[in-house]
């Protein structure tokens, strides 16, 4: 379906048409109806699906025909990597309207503070937020969210885990209670229904097969032992110098600090990520990374959610995810929008138990490839 054949303002569609985007993706196609008519919405959809333009769209749209100023949306995110990069779409997708926004998230500077709290007492469009700092904000009183029409929770099953239910429901305090309701999740547990009943209103639900790595990945799993898992790393990666971009995930901090040593040792660029970084030396690797300033990424599952990051060749997995959702949104980092990629798994002898967890979960087996 072609963006034109919603019923979407002038402004939006030259944006969509400068930006070059022509066809709505399917999620989209099922969504921005549903939302373009005031409902609530529950989403499933994994990553690399057009989720986020699903809601932003829409909204956009909406933001367009009022003529009313102050805050009007709110999306709720769960870290602050995903909230600059929705504050990105939306710089796109409204680039050609009069729409504002504004991402709000720790991390940041004395000055930057006053900044934050003075854009929030003039009131942006569309505000988009982490819980925690929302809500410092909010009870000092420098938000006036009493004009809001629209409420999105993005990655919702992931704000439950790091465990932002209870600061959520304080936030819903401070809201209208007359508000379109927009809840996303890459997976819908129990506990993400339960959530959802005691947010949305009649939702009606999209899905898009959410436990599924995207087709064009071509999957792979070495069963190696921990002291070898060094040694694969640097010699898989010396054997694919046409692969660009690479994205190794680890599962702690000490990993990736070791991965990154070692592979500098051997004259590899590369740079590693993890919380222990502050925000704007985050923000930097990954704005080096997309520009393609280095090949090799070495990162904590904090990238493993919502970055689009375009033309990954190959994600390796160092460690088995505890989750087996995380293992799809991991590999989810490739063959993105259409290409292909290949992902490859070290298990070692402990993590076969979880490795076959995600085999079920994908409803496949992935094939093993003897360690050398």
């Amino acid at each position: 379906m072609k963006f034109t054949e919603f019923d979407f303002e002038e402004g939006l569609l030259e944006s969509l048409d400068y930006m070059g985007f022509k066809e709505a993706t399917p999620i989209q196609e099922s969504a921005i109806p549903i939302v373009m008519e005031g409902n609530d919405l529950i989403g499933c959809a994994q990553t690399g699906t057009g989720k986020t333009g699903a809601f932003l769209l829409p909204i956009i749209n909406s933001v367009m025909q009022q003529n009313t100023t102050g805050t009007k949306v709110l999306i709720v995110v769960p870290t602050r990597e995903l909230a600059i990069q929705i504050d990105q779409q939306m710089d796109g997708f409204s680039y050609t309207t009069n729409v504002s926004s504004m991402a709000l998230y720790g991390g940041t500077g004395g000055d930057e503070w006053v900044q934050t709290k003075k854009n929030l007492e003039q009131g942006v469009d569309v505000l988009i937020a982490t819980p925690g700092k929302l809500l410092s904000h909010l009870q000092m009183g420098h938000a006036d969210l009493s004009g809001l029409t629209h409420l999105v929770l993005d990655e919702a099953d992931r704000m439950l885990d790091i465990g932002f239910h209870d600061d959520i429901l304080r936030i819903l305090s401070f809201l209208p209670k007359e508000r379109q309701n927009l809840m996303f999740s890459a997976t819908m547990p129990p506990k993400i229904r339960s959530f959802a009943k005691r947010i949305l209103n009649n939702p009606q639900e999209v899905s898009m097969a959410v436990s599924k790595p995207a087709e064009g990945v071509l999957q792979a799993a070495y069963h190696v032992e921990d002291e070898h898992k060094v040694e694969l790393v640097n010699s898989l990666i010396s054997k694919k110098e046409s692969y660009e971009s690479i994205i190794i995930f680890a599962s702690t901090k000490k990993a990736v600090k070791k991965l990154e040593s070692s592979l500098t040792r051997n004259q590899l660029s590369v740079r590693g990520i993890s919380s222990d970084l502050e925000q704007t030396d985050r923000e930097e690797v990954l704005r080096n990374f997309k520009s393609k300033n280095f090949r090799i990424l070495v990162a904590t599952d904090v990238i493993s959610r919502g970055i689009d990051i375009k033309g990954i060749n190959l994600v390796i997995n160092y460690n088995v995810p505890q989750a087996p959702e995380d293992y799809v949104h991991r590999i989810g980092r490739t063959a993105r929008a259409n290409t292909t990629g290949v992902a490859l798994t070290f298990v070692n002898s402990k993590e076969r138990g979880w490795f076959k967890r995600i085999e079920k979960l994908i409803e496949s087996s992935v094939y093993t490839i003897p360690y050398p």
